[in-house]
């Protein structure tokens, strides 16, 4: 196989399985990530930790026996997941309507 031949290839196979619009939406996703998680941790939790009485939920650890398990670092990404997932959802919703086309 020719150089040019294998390069033609690899550009065809890009194109077919949409590689470059794939890594486009990874980086799009790790910034928009970013951009969420700056918004939980710098708008959103500050509400949420008025409403707990310590506001040190974020570091509560549980000790059984010799064993501590960091509930609270797990509690912090649960939220941290679920309201990145909620703005994800209706980032998605809203393009999606835009894009969906009437039956004729």
């Amino acid at each position: 196989m020719t150089t040019g031949g294998f390069f033609t290839e690899f550009l065809e196979f890009l194109k077919e399985y949409k590689v470059i619009a794939l890594a486009v939406a990874f980086v799009m996703g790790v910034a928009a990530t970013s951009l969420v998680k700056s918004l939980v941790d710098n708008l959103i939790m500050p509400w949420v930790n008025a409403f707990v009485p310590s506001g040190d939920w974020q570091t509560a650890i549980i000790s059984i026996g010799p064993v501590k398990l960091g509930i609270g670092p797990f509690a912090a990404e649960c939220v941290n997941f679920l309201i990145i997932a909620l703005v994800i959802f209706l980032i998605a919703k809203y393009v999606m309507k835009e894009e969906k086309v009437t039956k004729i």
